[in-house]
């Protein structure tokens, strides 16, 4: 319940706050928000600190210092004690890297991206993994995607950043540019190049990456959706021997809401391997338009511009 109101007043002051104020409540709500791919869940204490940096009482360093200090100071624990204090310490460290507006595009940043989101709660943050890896999926009824070899890593990373940077989007349309921007985002988190929180970092690193193109992301998509986007990314990327191939539509779908305001209804239950009969047809609430209505921004940077149906340019930082 407390996270459901945690919400309802983030959306306040993003629906009615100061710029800054709804800058700073998307960035808290999307970091809080992202936790649920782990199935975590902030404590009070991090959701009063962040009311706190949104109202501009207190810096976002100055926020990720109380958090730290809380922790270190924390005598008394409970069963859910870690889970809760890696929610903390993630979602504040999140909330300072999506407060900014850099980002190198390159495997470095990828890592940095990793080492900045976990630092304080995995010894390993920011390294690439060195063993390989299996995950069982409950939307696959317990099977696994097949992750990266761990020798292939790096240069896999390597591959598909420096194709995302050479691609053109010159004259594509709003629907082929959704499609392109899922692949190469099911792409980037099937290397699954960390041994923990590569949803996080694939999320965080997208959202910076879609910002540089010139698209407005401040939305809640991900606040609210976290848990549906890791699956989808299951679902894009999951083939096995007995003819199940990659679905795309339900990531692409994802995006679509948060790109062209489309309103799919973006629960697990659709996601499901063979799911019930009343499950088997993802519903969409709206009338589909030719118009997006998140349009990008141009942006003075270097490499190709694209234009979207509704005529606006927009281009790709490297």
């Amino acid at each position: 319940m407390a996270s459901k109101q945690l919400y309802i007043d983030f959306d306040q002051y993003i629906r009615q706050g100061e710029p800054d104020q709804k800058e700073k409540a998307y960035a808290w709500s999307t970091a809080i928000g992202l936790q649920a791919v782990d199935g975590l869940s902030t404590s009070e204490y991090l959701q009063q600190t962040a009311k706190r940096n949104i109202e501009g009482e207190i810096t976002i360093d100055e926020a990720r210092e109380l958090i730290k200090q809380y922790y270190t100071r924390k005598t008394a624990h409970d069963d859910d004690s870690d889970d809760v204090e890696e929610a903390d310490r993630v979602s504040a460290n999140i909330a300072k890297l999506l407060s900014s507006n850099t980002l190198a595009f390159s495997v470095f940043g990828f890592t940095q991206i990793h080492r900045n989101i976990f630092d304080g709660v995995f010894k390993f943050a920011g390294k690439i993994r060195d063993y390989d890896i299996t995950k069982k999926e409950w939307i696959l009824h317990g099977d696994t995607v097949m992750y990266m070899y761990a020798q292939d890593l790096r240069l896999a990373l390597e591959y598909d950043i420096e194709q995302e940077r050479q691609f053109s989007y010159g004259g594509l349309s709003s629907d082929e540019i959704i499609k392109h921007i899922s692949k190469f985002t099911a792409g980037l988190w099937q290397i699954h190049a960390f041994g923990e929180g590569n949803t996080r970092t694939t999320a965080v690193f997208v959202i910076l990456y879609l910002r540089s193109l010139g698209f407005d992301v401040n939305n809640d998509i991900f606040a609210q959706n976290s848990w549906y986007f890791r699956n989808a990314l299951v679902r894009y990327v999951y083939k096995n021997r007995d003819g199940v191939m990659p679905e795309p539509k339900y990531l692409e779908r994802f995006f679509r809401n948060m790109l062209l305001g489309e309103t799919w209804v973006l629960k697990n239950r659709y996601l499901i391997l063979d799911p019930p009969e009343e499950y088997k047809e993802q519903p969409r609430l709206d009338t589909p338009t030719s118009t997006p209505t998140s349009t990008p921004t141009s942006c003075d940077v270097e490499g190709n511009q694209f234009l979207t149906d509704n005529e606006k340019n927009i281009s790709k930082s490297s």
